[in-house]
């Protein structure tokens, strides 16, 4: 243990360039996660640093989350379950909703609640290593972490269900086919692809990317005319913020545009 006898920091977090990178700090576990995980990244998400303009997620130890750490794995009473899937939910929605933009690099085990976390990320990059994999139903369980909505999203109803009744896994390039990853690289590049890419997302005009993080997972929940209306507002608003008037000057001007000075 560290000075003072207290326990390892689940997540380890790296500040540059306005970047956080957030590393999953349980590698003798593959990063399972246990209450301690998700009450830091609670806390991260919560009331992320100052001057952070999106955050990247990484496992140590060659794997990004083997899901659930069922070793720690409590006897809870239905009702107790509940509450406890439900703060999942809350804390996946940090993730999605809380604002900035995450990436996620992804190696070895992404399992589980594992999966449910990289689904919560808005973009994901993924080594030769990975392994994507539900296999709650070799395990007696159910999903709780929200897989049955994101990764539902990205796969459909009948792949997800099939992906759950046989344990079945994915690689890397059936991933990519499938939307579980939006990149493949090579081996040991998964991180620095990431932090490039999130470089790249926070130099954009901060509104924008809310926007972006907001509005386009609601809309997929409306109906056609409804979700119309929503991209008619959110263009309304995004055309009358100083980043618009930044992109048109920089266009005109023909050089990048600098949302962030």
């Amino acid at each position: 243990m560290p000075d003072g006898g207290q326990p390892p920091r689940v997540l380890k977090v790296d500040l540059s360039d306005r970047i956080a990178t957030v590393t999953f700090n349980r590698a003798d576990k593959r990063n399972a996660v246990n209450d301690s995980f998700i009450e830091e990244l609670d806390r991260f998400f919560s009331s992320p640093p100052k001057n952070v303009d999106a955050v990247v997620l990484a496992g140590a130890g060659g794997h990004f989350c083997a899901g659930l750490d069922l070793a720690e794995h409590e006897q809870r009473k239905s009702i107790d379950n509940v509450y406890h899937s439900r703060n999942w939910h809350r804390v996946m929605d940090q993730i999605e909703f809380g604002g900035l933009p995450v990436v996620s690099a992804l190696t070895g085990s992404v399992i589980g609640g594992g999966l449910e976390i990289a689904a919560a990320s808005h973009v994901r990059v993924a080594e030769p290593s990975v392994r994507f994999q539900l296999p709650e139903g070799l395990r007696g369980i159910f999903v709780g972490g929200g897989a049955t909505v994101r990764v539902g999203r990205i796969l459909g109803p009948d792949r997800l269900r099939e992906m759950m009744l046989t344990g079945r896994s994915y690689g890397q390039e059936e991933g990519l086919s499938l939307g579980l990853s939006h990149y493949s690289v090579g081996e040991g590049q998964a991180l620095s692809r990431a932090q490039d890419l999130a470089r790249r997302i926070a130099q954009n005009a901060e509104f924008s990317n809310y926007l972006m993080i907001q509005t386009i997972p609601r809309v997929a929940n409306m109906s056609a005319d409804d979700g119309l209306f929503a991209e008619s507002l959110a263009a309304a608003m995004s055309q009358t913020t100083e980043g618009a008037k930044e992109g048109l000057r920089a266009f005109l001007e023909k050089r990048p545009p600098r949302f962030r000075d």
